[in-house]
């Protein structure tokens, strides 16, 4: 007697499957709104492109992670990070490793959502009121790199692991508001950079946990590729760029009390150090670090806003 899975249960592991409840890429619609000129932020073809942007952005989001959980679970990699016995890991959070979901619905899944936020990104650009080429090359740039991750070309399985999630995080914020306004100046550029080191400042601590499963079928992450203290000197150095950017934030164009403002970020910085290194707790820093991005988040909305 064959036993199937209850429609429900089948409509959470989707959810789970494109991760809907991890929503720190998407926040970037806060900063990109609230760095819009005051003229602009109801503007009804900002407006609309904003809303087609963010939509697809969501599908997009969603067909990556959808193949990225694919590939780890063809190569064990998955299966060795979310063993049963480690109670810190949640497998149903992949629901391939759970087994509340077939690869077959895992591929289709990704391939329509794929589709759709192609088409909801193509529909942004043509509802918006700008379209400078290089805001378009990002897209198409971006676009092609989050479904290829760690499908097809596999960029995540070649060294670029890293620069990919803040690169993400950046294009999320340069892109929207690249539609909305047509330029760019510094101010924006230091958010958006700042923006996309927060995921990565939880990323990091994500592949240190993670290291013999990646080892295992040869992904290269830092983490993977160095010994313990050259993954640690990695961390220390990404978080002192994004220290670097905040305290040099008023020479760049950014208010002179930009500093002052993301001072939580900062300390926060340094007890998620302290939390991984001094105490060896890897995940309930990489825990904080989701925190701090969102922390960082409400800051960068609140200098824009005042």
């Amino acid at each position: 007697m064959t036993t199937s899975i209850a429609p429900a249960t089948t409509a959470r592991a989707y959810v789970r499957l494109a991760k809907l409840d991890i929503v720190d890429y998407y926040l970037g619609v806060l900063v990109v709104g609230t760095l819009l000129p005051t003229a602009l932020r109801f503007d009804g073809g900002v407006l609309a492109a904003g809303g087609l942007f963010l939509l697809g952005e969501v599908f997009v989001i969603a067909a990556m992670v959808a193949l990225d959980d694919l590939t780890g679970f063809r190569d064990g990699s998955d299966v060795a990070n979310y063993a049963p016995d480690d109670p810190k890991r949640r497998r149903y959070r992949k629901p391939l490793v759970a087994g509340t979901l077939t690869e077959d619905q895992v591929l289709r899944f990704a391939w329509v959502t794929g589709v759709i936020g192609a088409l909801l990104w193509i529909a942004a650009i043509a509802a918006a009121p700008h379209a400078p080429w290089w805001t378009v090359a990002l897209i198409a740039v971006t676009y092609f790199f989050s479904v290829q991750y760690s499908w097809g070309v596999k960029l995540s399985y070649h060294g670029f692991q890293e620069f990919f999630i803040a690169a993400l995080g950046w294009a999320l914020v340069l892109a929207p508001y690249g539609l909305a306004v047509g330029s760019l100046d510094g101010n924006v550029v230091v958010q958006a950079l700042l923006f996309g080191l927060g995921p990565l400042l939880f990323g990091v601590y994500s592949n240190t946990n993670d290291i013999k499963g990646d080892r295992k079928v040869g992904r290269p992450t830092v983490a993977a590729l160095t010994s313990p203290r050259g993954n640690m000197r990695f961390i220390f150095a990404v978080t002192a760029v994004e220290a670097a950017l905040i305290v040099c934030g008023p020479w760049l164009g950014t208010a002179w009390w930009f500093p002052v403002a993301l001072l939580p970020t900062l300390l926060l910085r340094a007890l998620q150090l302290r939390i991984a290194f001094a105490q060896g707790d890897i995940l309930r820093a990489r825990l904080l670090g989701i925190r701090i991005h969102r922390v960082t988040v409400v800051a960068l909305v609140t200098v824009n806003l005042l």
